[in-house]
């Protein structure tokens, strides 16, 4: 019986102690804000003007250096992914050289606005499994990209192989983002960068040659499908005089109708296909859209209107604390 009255008094005596901390660390945290008010108050003045000092300057800053990003989606025809990484690196050195020669003789008037210059992938995971493209050829390539990814994710993180370099550049679509200091031009920054990625002697004789193999089956595709029309149209009339005639006839079941038919379909959605990709590859890196002068509001692009003043006022606290730290320990030394 003793034990017990024991333990609920020790109980009671815990309870009372901890509710007399939390009483403490309230009090304190009333005490520390009531400095807080009483230091506002003292230093209003100081305060206030290194908010509107901070404010006035961070709006001049915001409104005189105003950043924008250019994003171009494009598609790389021909395998010249890699070639379109390389061209964008090597823009984005000279840009960081301040390689002003190599930038005019390229054409790019505004080349002095360019902060930055990257491509990146798109990321389209399944649509670079499921390359459907209306023709029956893609099948085998679906299987090769979806065993590809399968064999590198099993080896590591399948979120990580997605954004991998290895397997971004296999990607269809990619984003070339320019950053540039005020407002960016189509004609005298944007499209001159187009044209040089444009120009390369050896990806424009291989799309030479790719077109005129292209054009090639399209006009075979069209003259088998004009004889299989002929074929039908033949077919057709036999029919109809069979029927004026008294005479029961009977087709053989192995005419394989349904397969020419079948193969005349398969043909013009190949060709369907074929002239959609004539106008896709006019371009050895094909633009697809572009959204410019989009104005930058990461980091802290066109916010500092809104963060100097809280800096300004911070390293002004700092400055008062350390000061007043500082006193502290001095007086602290010089009483021992």
């Amino acid at each position: 019986m003793s034990s017990n009255t024991t333990n609920n008094q020790d109980q009671e005596i815990d309870l009372s102690m901890i509710s007399k901390k939390i009483g403490n660390i309230f009090q304190d945290f009333l005490n520390f804000l009531f400095k807080c008010i009483l230091f506002a108050k003292k230093n209003y003045l100081v305060l206030g003007f290194l908010f509107v000092l901070g404010a006035v300057l961070g709006w001049l800053s915001d409104s005189t250096n105003k950043s924008y990003n250019q994003d171009i989606v494009v598609s790389p025809n021909f395998g010249s992914t890699e070639y379109l990484y390389n061209k964008i690196d090597f823009l984005n050195s000279k840009v960081q050289q301040d390689d002003s020669i190599t930038l005019k003789a390229l054409g790019i008037v505004d080349y002095e606005k360019i902060v930055l210059i990257k491509v990146k992938p798109v990321i389209e995971i399944y649509n670079f499994i499921n390359n459907n493209e209306g023709q029956t050829a893609n099948n085998a390539q679906n299987s090769q990209n979806f065993e590809f990814v399968k064999l590198l994710a099993e080896d590591g993180d399948i979120n990580k192989i997605i954004v991998d370099d290895l397997t971004s550049k296999n990607y269809s679509h990619h984003t070339i983002h320019i950053s540039t200091k005020g407002l960016a031009s189509n004609k005298n920054l944007i499209d001159p960068i187009m044209s040089f990625l444009n120009k390369s002697e050896y990806y424009l004789s291989y799309q030479n040659s790719y077109v005129k193999n292209m054009n090639i089956k399209i006009k075979q595709n069209d003259l088998i499908i004009t004889q299989i029309d002929n074929v039908l149209n033949q077919f057709t009339n036999n029919t109809a005089n069979n029927q004026k005639s008294d005479k029961l006839v009977y087709y053989n079941e192995n005419t394989q109708l349904n397969d020419v038919i079948k193969t005349k379909d398969g043909l013009i959605n190949e060709n369907g296909y074929l002239k959609n990709q004539l106008i896709v590859l006019d371009k050895i890196i094909k633009e697809n859209s572009r959204v410019t002068n989009i104005k930058n509001t990461k980091g802290i692009g066109n916010k500092l209107k809104l963060v100097l003043p809280v800096l300004f006022i911070g390293f002004y606290l700092f400055y008062r604390f350390f000061k007043k730290f500082y006193k502290s320990q001095t007086e602290k030394l010089l009483n021992k």
